[in-house]
């Protein structure tokens, strides 16, 4: 039997990309098992991996604990459990295991695989931290069988940087998303028409939806004052996800005079029928890995705004998607007002954009794994 373990940082990750990849490798005969900090607690995760490991670390990637107690939890758990191949995801996660495991690969026999969900490390980011994250992913690609990276920018910088060596590194369009799920045709319109009912919008009120985490580095700041700058009645702006600033925003609508037609809808499970009942799908984000948000916009075929961004540009250059720069209120709102005063060029859009989905197919990703495990392990999957 084949053994595998999966880490992340937060079994978040484990849930929202991997359950498939653990579901697809069990139904083959092999042992999946699963490594987060809190990942115990999560349901999901326990039912979705043969077994669940506790580890104690932070998503800072500079917090110190993180070299204390994590790394002797990893190497007692994967040398007593033998594991073929440790698979690790996130940055924090994949730094700490790696070292971790350093002196033990060869003789344990284990292959190491590292999928970047991103570099910390990132065109327009701070140099200074660039500098660092870049050393740092040098330092523990001594200690990786294979790095994985999903955007076109981080496969240029594996290599630009020596990262890996070139047989090393490899390239995958993301970490898959389901284009049976996410599809417009399995959305029931009496489920849309509810949502906007729910929302109180009319059926001739524009609906711009924007799915992503309140984090800074989100910027939806950008997205609130670029709506409140549009000045219609006819538009409402929807706010799908939790996080420590949304109060901030929510005082800023109210400052902008424009909080009566903003929504903050918190975390949501619907996230297709939201996509469907909305004419654009707006994310202004700072960083990205691969965006999950506007893979799913252009799999269910909603148009969407994006910043010039890592990531981003992969999904919406050529014609697929409007991209504006990064903190350009007044691109954005201009972006907004083009959505949504030329439905058919938006149509037409978002139909480019859907034929470039089967490249992302998770069915496809899942394939790319096989043949990355069986290379691993030298046999045909």
């Amino acid at each position: 039997m084949n053994r595998l373990l999966i880490i992340t940082t937060v079994p978040s990750t484990l849930c929202s990309f991997l359950l498939p990849f653990a579901a697809h490798f069990r139904s083959q005969g092999w042992q999946v098992d699963a490594m987060a900090c809190g990942v115990s607690t999560s349901p999901e995760c326990q039912q979705g991996f043969d077994r669940v490991w506790e580890v104690e670390w932070s998503r800072n990637p500079l917090d110190p604990r993180n070299l204390l107690a994590a790394p002797g939890v990893i190497r007692e758990i994967v040398t007593r459990e033998k594991y073929d191949i440790v698979h690790v995801h996130t940055p924090v996660a994949a730094f700490v295991t790696r070292y971790a495991l350093k002196d033990l690969r060869d003789r344990l026999k284990v292959k190491i695989i590292y999928t970047a969900h991103g570099f910390h490390f990132y065109q327009g980011g701070n140099p200074l931290k660039n500098a660092t994250f870049i050393n740092l992913e040098k330092l523990a690609g001594n200690w990786t069988d294979y790095l994985v990276t999903i955007n076109h920018e981080d496969k240029v910088a594996t290599l630009q940087y020596k990262l890996v060596s070139p047989g090393h590194s490899r390239y995958m369009p993301g970490i898959g998303v389901d284009l049976k799920y996410y599809n417009r045709h399995a959305v029931p319109e009496p489920a849309v028409i509810k949502v906007r009912q729910d929302l109180g919008i009319s059926v001739d009120t524009h609906l711009l939806l924007s799915v992503a985490e309140f984090t800074p580095r989100k910027h939806h700041v950008d997205a609130i004052e670029a709506f409140a700058r549009l000045d219609r009645s006819d538009v409402h702006l929807a706010l799908a996800g939790s996080g420590p600033l949304m109060e901030k925003m929510r005082q800023l609508a109210l400052e902008l005079g424009v909080a009566d037609r903003i929504h903050f809808l918190g975390d949501r499970s619907d996230i297709p029928v939201l996509m469907r009942a909305a004419t654009a799908n707006i994310l202004v984000s700072a960083q990205e890995g691969l965006p999950r948000c506007v893979l799913e916009s252009l799999a269910l075929e909603t148009p969407c705004i994006g910043t010039k961004i890592r990531g981003t540009q992969d999904l919406l250059e050529g014609g697929c998607g409007l991209l504006v720069d990064l903190g350009d209120v007044d691109g954005l709102a201009a972006a907004m007002t083009w959505m949504l005063d030329r439905p058919e060029e938006a149509a037409n859009m978002s139909k480019l954009g859907y034929e470039r989905m089967s490249t992302y197919d998770l069915e496809a990703i899942i394939k790319l794994h096989e043949q990355l495990y069986g290379e691993a392990l030298g046999v045909r999957l």
